[in-house]
């Protein structure tokens, strides 16, 4: 038995989950990973998650997460310029649900809903009927992620939680989107209405780092921030009647798969007014 399949679906496994989810064990790991004794892990971990080196920067390291965070080479991650076209926010595994009655209908995974993930009931009125774009990061992805959409921010809201991994077997037998630290902020848009875009923490991830806090003026595209170590995820929640999403990822959604996207990249069309 694997050991994700004894923490989530054995008596001992769930009890253990407690200490290994916990917030302390994170930023215990993640002060490790900050040091410069974990450069020892670097080698392996490359070759291991089949890092390419001609995608990525790849010198310059002082610890772990340097090499977790790193750059993606310069143009390797084109930001869509058509201003009708929704982008993905980072390199990832998408899939996209419905939002019916509050609630996140995903095939084989746990329903949670939207007012239960932001804490938020007025708010979460507003995705009544809309969609839910899940982008599943695994430790081999790139780590940074920008700004679905330019539009006016608003302040970040941090909710503080515990640290599933986000991996199916987890999804699978608990909330655990609204259980996990995340933080998240709307963004004021003039193609795709008030989009909701939030950072979800996962097992053993050091940090949700994001670069601006307040109210402010962004750019799709533009870094937004950056996760440490661990796989993560982005949600990104569109109120009804605004975007399209593309075909194939919708049909890959309805079997129950997700479909690999990369920062920057098309997924989606703004929906028209007149159309």
């Amino acid at each position: 038995m694997e050991m994700l399949d004894f923490l989530y679906h054995t008596a001992p496994g769930r009890a253990l989950l407690k200490p290994l989810g916990s917030r302390t064990l994170s930023k215990i790991c993640g002060a490790f990973l900050d040091s410069g004794l974990s450069k020892c892990l670097i080698k392996g971990f490359i070759k291991k998650a089949e890092i390419d080196p001609e995608e990525y920067q790849m010198d310059g390291f002082t610890c772990f997460n340097d090499c977790f965070s790193r750059h993606v080479r310069d143009g390797l991650r084109p930001v869509e310029q058509d201003p009708a076209k929704m982008i993905a926010p980072s390199d990832g595994l998408l899939s996209v649900w419905p939002i019916g009655e509050d609630t996140v209908l995903p095939v084989k995974q746990s329903e949670y809903s939207v007012s239960r993930l932001l804490r938020d009931r007025k708010l979460a009125e507003r995705y009544e009927g809309g969609l839910a774009l899940v982008y599943r990061l695994c430790v081999n992805h790139y780590h940074r992620y920008g700004y679905v959409e330019s539009g006016r921010k608003s302040v970040n809201r941090f909710i503080s939680g515990v640290l599933h991994t986000v991996r199916p077997v987890a999804l699978e037998a608990r909330p655990v989107f609204v259980e996990n630290c995340r933080e998240y902020t709307c963004i004021k848009t003039k193609q795709f209405g008030v989009l909701t875009q939030m950072e979800v923490g996962a097992m053993l991830v050091g940090k949700i780092a994001n670069h601006e806090q307040g109210r402010a003026n962004v750019i799709r595209g533009d870094e937004k921030g950056t996760f440490l170590y661990g796989g993560s995820t982005i949600i990104v929640l569109v109120e009804p009647g605004k975007v399209r999403i593309a075909e194939e990822i919708l049909e890959a959604s309805v079997k129950g798969e997700e479909y690999a996207v990369k920062y920057g990249q098309a997924v989606g069309d703004c929906i028209k007014k007149d159309s």
